[in-house]
C-alpha cells in the first residue's frame, strides 16, 4: 500500500469537506524521541485487560550478559547499528522510542483509506462489505466510526498488555540495556535505566501488525513491511538484540491470540442486519413511541449503518442498558420545536466561524472518524506530557475502550429509539454537511467526545477544561451542520460521560495511580 497522503484524499473524495481535509486528516507527526519522565518500574504489577496478569505468558530467562551467547549478539547489534544507511537511519528516527504512537497512526490512516460509504449498483441496489469477500466490491471493512472505535480499541488495549508483560519481565529478568552492558554501542535515543530483555518495541511491532492484520485484511502487505521496518529499526538504532525481539514476539503473539479470540465473540458479526431485522428493529420503535427514522437518500439505501452495533459487547459497561438514555421528546412537542426553531434559525444565520466548527468536527467520509479525532489530539499530550511507552498504550486502552463502549451505547439509543433526523421532521430543511446514515438521537458526535474528555481529563488532569471545552464544541458542530437536534448533542454529552465513568474506575484500580 502506497503512503496515503492528505492530498490524496482530499482529491479522491468531494464529499469531505476542505476544512476537513486541510486540518485534521491523518499525517505523521513531527516529533524526535525524547527522554521518559518515569519509567514506570513497578509497570509489570499493573492489571491488564485481556490477560489475568502479566505471569499468563511465559519466556524464558534470558543468556547471561557475559555469555558466548550473548556477547556474539552484541557484536551483531554494534555492526548493525554502526553501518547503516540513509534509509535505515530515517526508519530509526522515524519510529522512535516510542513507537506506540506511530502504530495509532498507521491504524489512523487505514480507517481514512476505509472509511468511504458502500455506493448504489446500477440497478439501484446496494452490496454492503463483507470480511467473506474483504476484495468486494466493494472492499471490506467500511470504517464507518463503529468499526474505527473497535479497531482502535483491540489495537489499544492489546498494547497495552502486552507492554505490561514485557514491564514484568524486564525487571525480574533485569538485564541492563544494551549500551549499558557495552558502551561501545551506538545508542540513537535518550539513555534510560530501561531493562532490554524483552523488547518494548518488539512487542509493539508484532501485536500491531497482526491487530491491524485482522482487521484490514487487504493491507497485509503494507503492514508486513511496516512491521519489518520497525522491527529492524530496533538493531539499527541500537536497543535490542535478537533474543531481545525474539521475547518480545512471543508475548505479542500471545496478546495477539487473546485480542482476536475476544474479538471473534464479541457480537460486531451481526451488527450489520439483513433488511427483514432492519424493518423489525425499526416496527418496534414505531410500536413503543410512533415514530422512526428514515433514510433520506436517492436511492434509499434499505439498511441504516449497523443497527445491532449497541448489542456488542463492552469493555468497560456491565448491561448498556445502564446507560441507555431516556425518551426524546416527541415530534410536534414544544420541547422538539424549540430545538427545531432553533435548527431553522442557525441555517438562516449561520456564521463563518459556525461553519468552520462544523467542518472541522465533520470527520465524515475519508477521514479517521470521531475516535480517531480524539486519538490524534491524546498523541499530542502523550509527547507534551513524555510517556514512556507503556503509560501511552495505558491512555490509548482506557481512551479507545471508553469511545468504543460510548459508540455501543450511543448506538443502542439510536436504534431503540430510531428517532428522525431533522431534514425528516422540517420541512424543506437542508444540513451543511449531508446527513448520516443512521437515526438521530444521540449525537454520536458528542457520545464518542464526552467519553473521550472525560478519559483525558482523568488521565491529563491539568489538561481537563481544554478536553471539556472541545468535546462540547464537537456536540455543538453538529447542531451547526444541521445534522442534530439540541437534545441529541447534550444528552450525547451526558450518556459519553456516564460511559467513561465505568473506565476511569477500572483505571483507578488497576496499579497505574499506586
Amino acid at each position: 500500500m502506497k503512503k496515503i497522503t492528505t492530498l490524496g484524499i482530499c482529491l479522491a473524495l468531494i464529499v469531505a469537506s476542505v476544512t476537513s481535509c486541510e486540518n485534521e486528516l491523518p499525517t505523521h507527526f513531527k516529533f524526535s524521541a525524547y527522554q521518559f519522565s518515569d519509567l514506570d518500574v513497578n509497570g509489570g504489577s499493573w492489571q491488564p485487560i485481556l490477560l489475568s496478569s502479566a505471569t499468563d505468558v511465559a519466556i524464558d530467562a534470558p543468556d547471561a550478559v557475559n555469555s558466548t551467547e550473548y556477547l556474539a549478539e552484541l557484536a551483531e547489534l554494534k555492526s548493525a547499528a554502526e553501518n547503516i544507511s540513509g534509509s535505515q537511519a530515517d526508519a530509526v528516527e522515524y519510529w522512535t522510542n516510542n513507537p506506540v504512537i506511530r502504530w495509532n497512526e498507521i491504524a489512523l490512516e487505514l480507517a481514512a483509506k476505509y472509511n468511504l460509504i458502500p455506493p448504489p449498483n446500477p440497478d439501484g441496489t446496494y452490496t454492503l462489505p463483507t470480511a467473506a469477500n474483504p476484495q468486494g466490491p466493494p472492499p471490506f471493512p467500511f470504517a464507518h466510526p463503529p468499526y474505527t472505535s473497535r479497531m482502535l480499541a483491540y489495537l489499544s488495549v492489546a498494547q497495552f498488555d502486552g507492554l505490561i508483560t514485557a514491564w514484568h519481565y524486564k525487571y525480574e529478568y533485569n538485564r541492563p540495556a544494551t549500551y549499558v552492558t557495552d558502551p561501545t554501542i551506538p545508542y540513537a535515543y535518550s539513555k534510560n535505566t530501561l531493562p532490554s530483555y524483552p523488547s518494548d518495541g518488539a512487542v509493539i511491532a508484532v501485536v500491531s501488525r497482526d491487530i491491524l492484520k485482522a482487521m484490514f485484511p487487504l493491507e497485509h502487505d503494507y503492514l508486513n513491511a511496516k512491521a519489518e521496518e520497525h522491527l529492524n529499526s530496533l538493531k539499527w538504532s541500537g536497543s535490542s538484540t535478537t533474543s531481545d525481539i525474539e521475547a518480545g514476539t512471543t508475548i505479542a503473539t500471545a496478546v495477539k491470540t487473546a485480542a482476536i479470540a475476544r474479538a471473534q465473540s464479541d457480537k460486531m458479526g451481526a451488527a450489520q442486519t439483513p433488511r427483514p431485522l432492519s424493518d423489525q428493529i425499526k416496527q418496534e420503535a414505531i410500536d413503543r413511541f410512533g415514530w422512526s427514522w428514515d433514510n433520506q437518500e436517492v436511492p434509499v439505501r434499505p439498511v441504516g449503518l449497523t443497527p445491532r452495533f449497541g448489542q456488542v459487547t463492552m469493555w468497560n459497561v456491565p448491561n448498556v442498558e445502564d446507560v441507555r438514555l431516556t425518551t426524546p421528546p416527541a415530534p410536534g412537542s414544544a420541547e422538539f420545536e424549540k430545538d427545531a426553531k432553533e435548527l431553522r434559525d442557525i441555517a438562516k444565520n449561520l456564521t463563518n466561524e459556525q461553519r468552520k466548527i462544523a467542518n472541522w468536527w465533520s470527520d465524515g467520509l475519508g477521514t479517521y472518524t470521531p475516535p480517531g479525532h480524539w486519538n490524534r489530539r491524546t498523541k499530542e499530550y502523550i509527547i507534551k506530557y513524555e510517556m514512556n511507552p507503556l503509560r501511552a498504550a495505558r491512555t490509548f486502552a482506557y481512551l479507545n475502550m471508553a469511545v468504543m463502549d460510548a459508540g455501543v451505547a450511543c448506538w443502542d439509543s439510536k436504534y431503540y429509539y430510531h428517532y428522525p433526523r431533522p431534514i425528516q421532521t422540517i420541512n424543506g430543511f437542508k444540513t451543511i454537511l449531508g446527513t448520516p446514515n443512521f437515526p438521530s438521537y444521540p449525537s454520536g458526535h458528542s457520545t464518542f467526545s464526552g467519553a473521550a474528555a472525560e478519559v483525558l481529563a482523568y488521565i491529563f488532569p491539568l489538561e481537563a477544561n481544554n478536553v471539556r471545552a472541545w468535546a462540547r464544541e464537537a456536540a455543538e458542530s453538529r447542531i451547526y451542520g444541521g445534522i442534530h437536534y439540541r437534545f441529541d448533542s447534550e444528552l450525547g454529552i451526558e450518556q459519553g460521560q456516564d460511559v467513561a465513568s465505568y473506565a476511569i474506575t477500572r483505571a483507578q484500580a488497576d496499579g497505574a495511580d499506586d
